[in-house]
């Protein structure tokens, strides 16, 4: 079996530092994502696993360090940072996730088309797809966000804290959802607490005071297969 490391690195992160004013949140962080795995960083609250996240997503520079990344993302959020009364329908949200296939505000084609059918289907949410997504329950808000991340066809998925708060058979839908993206060749970041997310990855990097102290480039706490032992 390939193991993680030899795998190719979609995201790198190398001595990469985060700073809020005075506040620090990152100091010297590296990092390698590889593709065909799943990567969990754990560590207490506050000791910048989102913030981590957010800098391997783009979305965040970082203070001092590099990020590097050649390759497509798609970052799905936490549920509750997603507004309850978006005026929009389950397949309204995982449509937009497809527009980063053919570009924002673009018709679908019809491969576009199909993977919004193919995601809906997948995170079991097909059903609800005329639904208004601010009706849902946590954990088919969850699975509908999971849908918009898969149907932009990225080769790198990056979530916050995916199955957090959720009923028991929305949380394992989202870890087999995420194995079989591994599995794919897909490379997928979560930040999460799960302790069976925590089991079923290959990688895990543990943070504590914005340092990693398990895991990360060089001394990753790797694991071949699907669950530890």
């Amino acid at each position: 079996m390939t193991t993680a490391a030899a795998l190719s690195s979609l995201a790198r992160l190398r001595g990469v530092g985060v700073s809020f004013g005075d506040r620090v949140a990152l100091t010297g962080v590296d990092l390698d994502v590889p593709g065909g795995t799943l990567t969990v960083v754990a560590g207490p609250n506050g000791a910048g696993k989102s913030t981590l996240l957010e800098v391997v997503a783009g979305v965040r520079e970082p203070t001092s360090g590099t990020r590097t990344a050649s390759t497509t993302i798609a970052f799905v959020p936490q549920r509750t940072s997603v507004p309850d009364g978006l005026p929009v329908t389950v397949r309204d949200v995982v449509t937009v996730g497809a527009w980063g296939r053919v570009g924002r505000w673009r018709p679908l084609d019809r491969r576009a088309r199909a993977a919004v059918d193919e995601a809906l289907e997948r995170l079991h949410v097909a059903d609800l797809a005329p639904r208004s997504f601010a009706a849902l329950s946590g954990g088919q808000r969850q699975r509908a966000l999971l849908a918009h991340g898969l149907a932009r066809g990225a080769d790198l998925l990056l979530l916050d804290e995916p199955t957090t708060g959720l009923d028991a058979d929305s949380a394992q839908r989202i870890r087999t959802t995420l194995l079989d993206e591994a599995a794919r060749g897909t490379g997928v970041l979560a930040v999460s607490h799960d302790p069976l997310l925590l089991d079923a990855a290959h990688l895990v990097v543990r943070l504590e005071g914005g340092r990693v102290v398990r895991g990360g480039a060089g001394d990753a706490e790797a694991r071949c297969g699907t669950v530890a032992s």
